[in-house]
């Protein structure tokens, strides 16, 4: 499919060039607002925006001199202009919606450039599934630049993809025409261990001289973390604390903090610039992960822009850190990132700074959102039959399936069971003592069971383990195809018959999330492209997505976005203790421990 690509600056200066000099008329000017100016940290009142092909030609206090008769004027009415947001690191499978229908939901809340990676469908459907998104996303009338994945597997011989991401896939992807760089690099200890395929991919991003993505998600700041920056990547999200965006910085990488559905990570780092004034340059405001509900009901990233402000930090420096900050760190700042010549004209106006109410956008020079509605169409890809049916298991499952045997004659067991921590993506490794009634260790209390359904490849594979920290009461079991990274189907559950239920209900609907109790589903979300996204309109997901939440609510769980600590239950690259097809996974030490303690 071919696209058609934005003209670049060189393609219409002559055009820019006419226009600011009063010879050519301007298509749009902007009139009388109040100039952001990311640059220089400024607010400059009573100034005129012209653009031209979809590009800024003048900035000033008057641009009458570029006025025609077929000029469109749009009046600012003293409001402040300020760049399209940019949100820096972010993965569009976790909205559940598609590129295009990602787009339809964020354009409205002033976003108007996202640097994505698409390695959730990598995962399931390797180079030609990043090829689709990255396809519909160069359709969409915003900037959306894609990352190649760098980690499918994220950790090899942890588990097992669908599919597996190769240099020479790195290489090949790294010549498309909207491919910015290379996704996080997830396998932070096989950089820090030299080995050869995470360093190949780095080098063939480096050597089309794109942007490596870091991910480095582990609290050792000594020789493992130095030698992981010497590998390449130059930027990590993955900070939780103040000494980790310093440690960052002070590396010469990007220190990118997060906002996202169910990530906090911006009130305890961003007191590196508002508390310990270090240079805000190097650091920038993302989301990573933010579900349809959040994006429909809360914003993206003007909620983030939001709550850096809320923690302490200068609007405009705030507004840096999402706009020309990032352009800048993908080697886009004369392309994006700032109201100035030759950019991309992508504007939004709002009256106040700090509470940013988002009135109008403008993507392109086209106004594409007003008051909270988007004015633009945004083109579907035509996703083939092979992206739609994607959960391959052996057969229906039963509650045989979710027994975990104890050894012979215990009464009771010790064991191994991953603990959720509220708001944040690191688990820990916990150890419970649990029943045994009739040979079968039981869930109790605050535990209850995990399993871990193989859905690539049909081979009939089901791991089994426990979790705390849910809160679910009753007979119920949640399923879910979106298990980061690999996306085989994660089930939890007090039940192994509602477990059952919960499995092949989603063997039958071709993928999504649904809950059942007492033998009754209680919400359903389809997600029927790669079993990770829909291809639905985002208030239609989001309302199924808030019935989902509500079901968990309903049998007994009281964390925040509980849905987003389920999806990373299996995430085996970020401690302390994760599920895999393969087993158990200790991130700390990327080993495999057993369910249960050895029977002294």
């Amino acid at each position: 499919m071919t696209q058609e690509i934005f003209p670049s600056w060189p393609d219409v200066a002559a055009q820019l060039v006419n226009v600011a000099a009063g010879r050519t008329a301007a298509d749009t000017i902007i009139k009388g607002g109040k100039w952001v100016n990311v640059h220089t940290r400024e607010i400059l009142p009573d100034h005129d925006i012209a653009i031209a092909a979809g590009r800024i030609a003048f900035v000033g206090p008057d641009a009458s001199h570029c006025r025609g008769p077929d000029t469109q004027i749009i009046e600012a009415k003293g409001r402040y202009m300020i760049p399209g947001l940019c949100d820096a690191h972010m993965h569009i499978e976790s909205g559940m919606l598609t590129p295009a229908e990602f787009a339809r939901a964020v354009i409205p809340h002033g976003t108007t450039s996202m640097f994505t990676d698409p390695h959730e469908i990598a995962n399931v459907l390797g180079l030609e599934g990043v090829r689709m998104m990255h396809d519909e996303a160069l359709m969409q009338p915003v900037n959306i630049f894609t990352q190649m994945p760098s980690c499918a597997p994220s950790a090899p011989g942890m588990e097992t993809t669908g599919f597996e991401i190769s240099a020479e896939d790195v290489a090949e992807a790294m010549q498309w025409p909207g491919i910015i760089g290379l996704g996080e690099m997830m396998n932070f200890p096989g950089v820090s261990n030299g080995d050869p395929q995470m360093l190949a991919e780095i080098a063939a991003t480096q050597r089309a001289g794109k942007t490596v993505g870091g991910h480095y998600a582990s609290p050792d700041l000594g020789p493992a973390f130095a030698a992981y920056v010497a590998g390449g990547p130059a930027d990590d999200h993955e900070g939780t604390c103040e000494a980790d965006a310093i440690a960052r910085m002070r590396q010469g990488m990007r220190s990118m903090i997060r906002l996202g559905s169910a990530w906090y990570d911006v009130e305890t780092q961003i007191t590196a610039i508002t508390e310990k004034g270090l240079d805000p340059r190097n650091m920038i405001l993302c989301t990573d992960d933010s579900h349809s509900g959040t994006l429909v009901n809360d914003g993206h990233m003007n909620r983030v822009v939001r709550h850096a402000i809320e923690c302490g930090c200068d609007p405009v420096v705030a507004l840096q850190m999402a706009t020309i900050n990032t352009a800048t760190h993908f080697g886009l700042e004369r392309d994006i990132g700032s109201l100035t010549p030759g950019r991309r004209a992508d504007i939004v106006l709002t009256s106040d700074l700090k509470t940013l109410p988002i009135e109008t956008v403008i993507a392109r020079g086209q106004i594409v959102a007003e008051a909270g509605e988007c004015l633009v169409d945004c083109p579907h890809y035509d996703w083939p039959e092979a992206a739609r049916k994607t959960v391959n298991m052996a057969k229906d499952l039963t509650g045989t399936d979710f027994r975990i045997d104890a050894p012979k004659g215990a009464n009771a067991v010790t064991a191994n069971v991953i603990g959720v921590v509220e708001n944040q993506a690191p688990t820990r490794a916990l150890k419970f003592e649990l029943p045994v009634t009739d040979g079968q260790v039981q869930s109790t209390g605050e535990v209850c069971q995990i399993a871990l359904v193989e859905r690539h490849r049909a081979t009939g594979g089901v791991v089994n383990a426990f979790v705390s920290g849910f809160g679910y009461e009753g007979q119920m079991a949640m399923a879910s195809t979106v298990a980061h990274d690999s996306h085989h189907m994660i089930v939890v559950g007090t039940d192994p018959e509602q477990m059952a239920l919960a499995a092949n209900r989603l063997r039958e609907v071709g993928g999504g999330i649904t809950i059942f109790r007492d033998g009754v589903e209680l919400a359903l979300v389809e997600l029927p492209i790669a079993g990770l996204m829909s291809d639905s309109p985002a208030t239609e997901v989001a309302a199924k997505a808030e019935g989902m939440m509500q079901a968990m609510r309903d049998c007994g769980c009281t964390l925040n976005n509980a849905y987003m600590q389920h999806s990373l239950l299996a995430l085996v690259v970020i401690p302390e203790l994760r599920i895999s097809d393969l087993g158990l996974v200790d991130v700390r030490s990327f080993e495999f421990i057993p369910v249960l303690e050895p029977h002294s």
